[in-house]
């Protein structure tokens, strides 16, 4: 019989769950995201771009795949529903946008592996880990893309008192 659970423990499984689930719908934002902007960017200067967003596009459905898998592994019920999505005439705007939500989605996998790795999940943390890799490449993609240097996704982002 395996040891019964602490409720320490299942607080921060439900935690786990949720931090997913909301991991999730940016992964399905993300999707969104590349798909509209790989088609609406134009000129020259966007054409490589775009093209690498139609790649991202396919590997945030993988992420996104692989994080329902570990919600559902946990017991949990993944999320349906998207984060909102930013749309703008601007490409430069657009490519923001995106690393923005990049920049983000690093924080929360790194929040993500601690927790997983607190809870000796240690397979779900490598999971992660690899999802991290690929939202890194796109993290330097759009910064390049941009001509600016990748933000900093370390320092967790402050929420404003207002």
């Amino acid at each position: 019989m395996p040891p019964k659970e602490s409720s320490n423990t299942r607080s921060d499984r439900k935690k786990l769950i949720d931090g997913l689930n909301e991991d999730l719908s940016r992964e399905y934002q993300a999707i969104i995201a590349y798909v509209v902007y790989s088609q609406v960017l134009k000129g020259a200067q966007y054409m490589s771009i775009a093209s690498e967003l139609e790649k991202h596009a396919l590997e945030e459905l993988r992420h996104a795949i692989l994080v329902a898998k570990q919600i559902d592994y946990l017991g949990g019920s993944p999320a349906v529903t998207p984060k909102p999505v930013k749309t703008s005439e601007d490409p430069k705007a657009m490519l923001k946008f995106d690393l923005e939500n990049e920049t983000e989605t690093i924080r929360n996998y790194r929040e993500r592996v601690r927790q997983c790795e607190a809870l000796e999940e240690y397979a779900m943390a490598e999971v992660i880990r690899d999802i991290l890799v690929q939202e890194q490449e796109h993290q330097i993609d759009l910064a390049t893309a941009l001509g600016i240097d990748v933000p900093n996704s370390s320092a967790p982002r402050r929420a404003m008192a207002g």
